[in-house]
């Protein structure tokens, strides 16, 4: 049954699985930072990753920008734009119930994605990659530019991790969450640091999209394509936990990779099967219980 199966087909499917993995933590880490903190559902997520991938396009074709000025760029002004959409739509229901933020961030879907297949097409686009070639590992071909988005990805996440978990500014953000009275009473604009927070997770999407330009094509769909799995990453690794995440963003990826060499038909199975089997057995996430404990 398993006769063709190599070492170079195996170590290749398991880096594809990390490279997804790798885009999987990114975008679920914003969602979760997004949800942990302020309790929203952010449906829009996705398409503000496609977001991302579009303004590096925009940025090389009418302004030159090459790649690494984009890196910069493109999450900066996503987040932006993020900020502005939490204060106009957001805000105004932030006391309502979870459903009308997803219902709102839903239709924020609906109107981006509409926007981009009027100006760009339904098409795919390509997106010259910044680091072309690779080495040969003897069992398989590495391009440069893959292992750039896993090391990168990875630093990013710790990075961010760090940041909500281990420094003040990360202390606020969660006193702002369970106790925004408290927080207020020291001078802190909590209101403004909850649309910088939702900033922070729109654009670690976007940033995610401008590291997957170069290697699927840039389009419309290309964020809703991916949220359904993302929103899988961050129930089984438990609403809200930063760690969580990260890990089980990977671990997916992992999973999905070495699915499609062992049983390629149920590899975009393989992902909801954990869901429903976590949902069962650990209905609060896996890694839920760990940061509850600090």
């Amino acid at each position: 049954m398993f006769d063709h199966i190599t070492i170079q087909l195996l170590m290749g499917q398991l880096l594809i699985g990390l490279i997804n993995g790798s885009f999987y933590a990114m975008l679920a880490l914003g969602l979760a930072i997004i949800f942990g903190l302020m309790h929203v559902v952010n449906f829009a997520h996705g398409a503000l990753y496609m977001l991302g991938a579009f303004v590096a396009l925009i940025l090389l074709n009418s302004f030159g920008v090459p790649y690494w000025g984009a890196l910069m760029i493109a999450p900066i002004v996503v987040g932006a734009f993020g900020i502005v959409m939490e204060r106009l739509i957001l805000k105004p229901i932030q006391e309502l119930d979870h459903l009308y933020s997803l219902l709102a961030t839903f239709a924020a879907v609906l109107i981006i994605e509409g926007l981009m297949r009027l100006q760009f097409g339904a098409s795919g686009l390509p997106y010259r990659s910044p680091l072309p070639g690779g080495v040969n590992l003897g069992f398989m071909f590495l391009p440069w530019y893959r292992a750039w988005v896993l090391v990168f990805s990875l630093i990013v996440c710790v990075a961010v991790w760090y940041l909500i978990e281990k420094t003040k500014l990360g202390a606020y953000l969660r006193a702002a969450n369970e106790r925004s009275e408290i927080v207020e009473s020291f001078g802190i604009n909590v209101p403004l640091m909850k649309s910088l927070t939702y900033g922070l997770g729109v654009a670690l999407a976007a940033l995610g999209g401008v590291l997957a330009a170069p290697i699927y094509q840039v389009s419309p769909s290309m964020g809703s394509n991916l949220m359904i799995v993302i929103f899988a990453v961050v129930v089984i690794g438990g609403m809200g936990s930063i760690i969580g995440a990260i890990l089980t963003g990977y671990l997916i990826g992992i999973v999905e990779g070495l699915t499609k060499v062992f049983y390629p038909e149920g590899s975009h199975l393989a992902i909801f099967v954990i869901m429903i089997l976590a949902l069962i057995l650990r209905p609060q996430g896996l890694f839920s219980a760990a940061e509850k404990s600090r």
